[in-house]
């Protein structure tokens, strides 16, 4: 009886401490996340820079490690304003069941090895990575309750993890890499709008302002069709001929644009209906046009 106790016992820890470890590295983002690094690895392997599993497998579990970290970071940061949104107050540190001293040590470790398994891909790749990590933990985590401005800080890291895939494929950061990181980039920017219009009230209990005029009015929805438009603009420029070994066919062009109408569609819906409802879904719609453009590339890079 008491074997089967303990057992049983074990095997709630086991699954509390996992469960634990998902939420803390924010897993279903990390994992989302690690789909834009090897789209981007995808992407840049070459007859000269082969496709490697071993290099495929050390970005995908560095690459969650790197995202992990800045999150467990941001947690132990936050912990005190996760504690007043409803969103985030059952999280391990807020809600106590994880002390802020063990998830730094998680985050450290993370940290460690995720860096050590970039840097035997290729330094660059590593140093992207400690670039990202540094930037959202040290930078746009602060700023979130000081300026609406930390998104346009939080889109450099955020947008590394395309561009990061064609580093640890090629070993090189030009041209390329810089279009996969600039159509990231803008990308960012309705994507998190989007989520700050529709979690404004939650987000307003800790004092975090996301939104490019502090409020949910016509002058942050024009900014959400801005940056949709310069996002279209950027995905397309890989079929102009310019942007080196990074080229999609004219049959991508298409498939790319008319994915970028479908985006700004729901971008132009969220400034007539200015509800939260359209805002959720164009975030929705966000999180699908950039997986689908990725497989495009990838697809087109195949094709071809």
């Amino acid at each position: 009886m008491k074997t089967a106790l303990s057992t049983t016992t074990t095997t709630v820890s086991l699954k509390s401490i996992f469960t634990d470890f998902k939420e803390i590295t924010k897993a279903g983002l990390a994992i989302s996340v690690l789909f834009s690094s090897i789209a981007g690895y995808l992407l840049g392997f070459n007859d000269e820079q082969p496709f490697q599993w071993l290099v495929l497998l050390m970005l995908c579990i560095g690459g969650y490690c790197m995202v992990g970290a800045s999150n467990a970071f941001n947690q132990v940061i936050e912990k005190d304003l996760d504690v007043l949104m409803d969103r985030t107050k059952n999280r391990p540190v807020p809600s106590g069941r994880m002390s802020s001293g063990l998830a730094l040590v998680v985050a450290s470790l993370l940290t460690v090895i995720g860096l050590v398994l970039l840097y035997m891909i290729n330094p660059k790749t590593a140093m992207f990575g400690a670039i990202s990590i540094f930037l959202y933990t040290c930078v746009y985590t602060p700023l979130k309750t000081i300026t609406p401005l930390s998104v346009f800080v939080g889109a450099f890291p955020g947008a590394i993890p395309f561009m990061l895939g064609w580093v640890a494929a090629t070993g090189d950061f030009g041209i390329e890499a810089g279009t996969l990181f600039l159509i990231q980039f803008f990308w960012q920017f309705p994507h998190f709008w989007a989520i700050g219009w529709f979690l404004y009230d939650d987000y307003a209990k800790a004092g975090f302002y996301m939104l490019p005029t502090g409020k949910q009015d016509n002058g942050t929805a024009m900014q959400v069709i801005l940056y949709t438009v310069w996002l279209l603009v950027a995905s397309l420029l890989p079929c102009l001929g310019y942007t080196g070994k990074l080229f999609i066919s004219s049959y991508a062009a298409v498939a790319v644009f008319l994915l970028g109408l479908w985006m700004l569609y729901y971008a132009v819906r969220l400034h007539k209906l200015k509800t939260s409802k359209a805002a959720r879904t164009l975030m929705l719609v966000s999180v699908s046009y950039i997986s689908l453009l990725q497989l495009v590339y990838i697809i087109d890079k195949f094709l071809r």
